[in-house]
């Protein structure tokens, strides 16, 4: 069991990394910091203010117009990547540990997962240094010879969320550093921990000052970052409803913008597949992974009419056999969500939603043996219509839908009858008629009988869940602008 008195010793919490050197802020003002299944303070850090944001984009902004980082070849920076991957390994436990405290995902699956993003993307991304074609020959339509050349887009601002920091600073800044962008991680207030243990690395691997540069700050001195004629490019995950705000200001001089945004993603399940064995894969890993605080869970199971009584039930045994409580032990099956604020907020959500006529089948409350920290019932609702206020909001937490399609057309139609498009699954014994499903699908990512969304891949939206998308190529191009030489040479 966790020590409610639990605190985290953060490297140099009273600081800004910026310019390579930890800097004391503009003023004495800290975040406090909570253990969200306690509710009891564990760290504070330091407040950036607009005149420290300021000096973080001057120093990014020094070391890629005169630094070595963007002059260096892509295998050059690749060493530093692997430094990088290396430190993150050792320190896999304890982002794990802060991962836990600081969002609630049980401490048993954070230990893998942090793994798997931190260290991963690094590793991944340190190998495209060798297999992607910074530079290829092309011959012009004049004959000459000509190159497709792709460069760094320049200083990117990396805003990364609450809800699993370590893994999205990864996969924003490991593309970023090796395509040679220098870059200012923007951590929540909510969750900065990772931030500062991230920028303890990159100090102690020897990045060049000011390539990567750290600060905490609420969502005000953040706009004026996003607003920074210095900031060449904005790469945000987060909700819907910022990621609109952020595209408007960097809109403004068009600045180059990754946004990763809101999902209400279906789970189609056909009329072949067993409703007990789609359950399981819908019911306790979503209540168990973060507390259904993430942007790509399925939250809206679309099933055949005849079946939706049977799926109902088979969710509301789920959430039943759910276990919350400490993350860090192991009997625990669900953590709290990660602040005061979220927990209001999905409260307020099944409130409206229950006032719209969804039909509460278990859950939607706190739970009376928890006193204390951010706690949630799992909660299904049942005989949703596609088009209520619970089908349609997202609600991050633990909150499913069932909603019942008369044919598999309609269940498509109802999928895709949303303003997202994040992730979606197929649950069919038959992978050819999964796959047809899937082209139908307006969705960034289509899993076949579980979520199957890979980072490795590429992952973002359709529609307003996004634009461009992280890990994989595609997340490497979305630091390089692509640039046409052609020599006055004729082609060899």
């Amino acid at each position: 069991m966790t020590n409610p008195g639990q605190t985290l010793n953060i490297p140099h919490a009273d600081c800004l990394f910026i310019g390579g050197q930890w800097v004391n802020p503009s003023t004495v003002e800290t975040f406090a910091v909570l253990n969200c299944a306690t509710e009891e303070v564990v760290a504070r850090v330091a407040k950036a203010e607009e005149a420290d944001v300021a000096t973080a984009v001057q120093a990014a902004r020094q070391a890629f117009d005169h630094g070595p980082w963007p002059r260096m070849s892509p295998t050059e920076r690749a060493g530093y990547l692997e430094k990088i991957a290396q430190r993150l390994e050792a320190l896999n436990d304890e982002f794990a540990r802060i991962w836990t405290i600081e969002s609630g995902i049980l401490y048993r699956i954070a230990q893998p997962r942090v793994g798997q993003y931190l260290s991963g993307a690094f590793r991944q991304y340190a190998a495209m240094a060798h297999t992607y074609p910074f530079i290829k020959p092309i011959t012009s339509g004049s004959g000459h010879q000509g190159y497709a050349v792709q460069e760094p887009v320049g200083v990117a601002l990396a805003i990364v969320p609450w809800n699993g920091p370590a893994g999205l600073i990864a996969y924003k800044v490991a593309p970023a550093l090796l395509a040679g962008c220098t870059v200012i991680i923007k951590n929540s207030p909510e969750a900065p921990c990772s931030g500062y243990l991230f920028a303890q690395v990159c100090q102690e691997v020897g990045l060049p000052p000011g390539v990567v540069n750290m600060v905490t700050a609420e969502r005000d001195v953040s706009e004026a970052l996003v607003s920074n004629p210095g900031v060449d490019k904005i790469t945000f995950t987060g909700s819907t409803a910022a990621g609109r705000r952020i595209g408007a200001v960097a809109s403004e001089r068009v600045a180059r913008v990754t946004l990763e945004l809101g999902g209400k993603s279906p789970a189609l399940v056909l009329d072949d597949y067993d409703i007990e064995t789609a359950a399981k894969a819908l019911g306790t890993p979503y209540f168990s992974y973060l507390t259904g605080q993430v942007c790509a869970s399925l939250t809206r199971i679309i099933v055949p009419r005849s079946k939706h009584d049977a799926m109902v039930e088979a969710l509301v045994s789920a959430a039943r056999e759910s276990v919350p409580g400490d993350p860090f032990d192991a009997s625990t099956t669900m953590g709290p969500l990660a602040s005061s604020r979220q927990r209001a907020t999905v409260e307020r959500l099944v409130a409206q939603s229950i006032a719209d006529g969804a039909r509460l089948a278990t859950g939607g409350g706190r739970p009376k043996h928890l006193q204390r920290g951010f706690f949630f019932e799992p909660t299904v609702f049942a005989d949703v219509d596609n088009r209520s206020f619970a089908a349609q909001h997202e609600f991050f937490g633990p909150v499913l839908s069932v909603i019942a399609a008369d044919n598999e057309q309609h269940a498509i139609d109802m999928a895709n009858d949303t303003i997202f498009g994040l992730n979606a699954t197929v649950f069919t014994q038959d992978p050819e008629r999964a796959m047809q499903v899937a082209r139908q699908l307006r969705a960034g990512t289509v899993g076949h009988n579980a979520s199957r969304y890979d980072f490795s891949i590429g992952f973002g939206g359709f529609k307003q869940s996004g634009i461009g998308r992280e890990g994989g190529e595609g997340g490497l191009e979305a630091f390089l602008e692509s640039k046409a030489v052609v020599l006055d040479l004729p082609v060899p």
